[in-house]
């Protein structure tokens, strides 16, 4: 009686993971969904409101040395998001450190899931550089790719919020995302994104560190006795 108990405790406790799981990534797939809907119309109208003048208010208040401090946050986004994971990675392998291992990778899902969905956004809603836009707009940078969203906001907050999940003391919370959003601000500044554009990267790279951290915890709990500390 007792084994048969225990039984349909076990089966209730895989099912209620697996409806949980189901109720992550949907909950993330609405969230993806709302901002895609939301932000669509505005950027196929390309809105001389808001977006703008705050891009105008950013080109009159700039100055030199500013400048060359948000075009040096910029250019290193991407190189960030490389050396996040590698280093993590780098330490596992020095340490022999399995559960460090699987931070590195999860670091560079996330950084890699957020690219992907960016990207794919990119390329749907093809938004213009606002430079191309507005004339006026004296830009201290360039893009080949469309606007919305921004893939260097996306990349810095996923890889802010994947480090974080990942060690989740304040210490690593404050300065990464300091960071990210100095990487976010760097972009309007410049005035190379709108603020929507910023602000659809930075809900797409916290979503895609958040989806892809329930993802491998679902996956290590499925295939593993063992379950990564994260």
């Amino acid at each position: 009686m007792l084994k048969k108990r225990s039984e349909l405790s076990k089966i209730a406790s895989k099912t209620s993971n697996k409806t949980s799981t189901v109720s992550y990534i949907f909950k993330s797939t609405l969230l993806f969904a709302v901002c895609f809907c939301y932000f669509k119309p505005s950027c196929k109208a390309q809105k001389m409101n808001f977006d703008q003048r705050m891009l105008m208010r950013l080109m009159e208040s700039r100055n030199p040395g500013a400048t060359r401090v948000m075009q040096g946050i910029s250019d290193n986004t991407q190189l960030i998001s490389v050396l996040v994971p590698a280093t993590v990675a780098a330490v596992g392998l020095i340490d022999n450190n399995r559960t460090t291992l699987q931070k590195s990778l999860y670091l560079a899902e996330s950084a890699l899931a957020s690219t992907f969905i960016t990207y794919g956004l990119k390329y749907s809603v093809k938004r213009t550089r606002p430079y191309i836009t507005n004339p006026a707009l004296n830009a201290k940078g360039s893009g080949r790719d469309p606007s919305f969203p921004s893939g260097h906001t996306s990349v810095a907050f996923s890889t802010a919020t994947s480090l974080y999940l990942a060690y989740p003391k304040w210490y690593v919370a404050v300065p990464a995302f300091a960071y990210a959003a100095s990487v976010g601000y760097s972009r309007m500044y410049l005035g190379v994104h709108y603020p929507t554009d910023v602000l659809a990267g930075a809900v797409i790279g916290a979503g895609s560190a958040w989806l892809m951290y329930k993802a491998n915890k679902w996956l290590f709990k499925k295939h593993s006795s063992t379950v990564p500390a994260f």
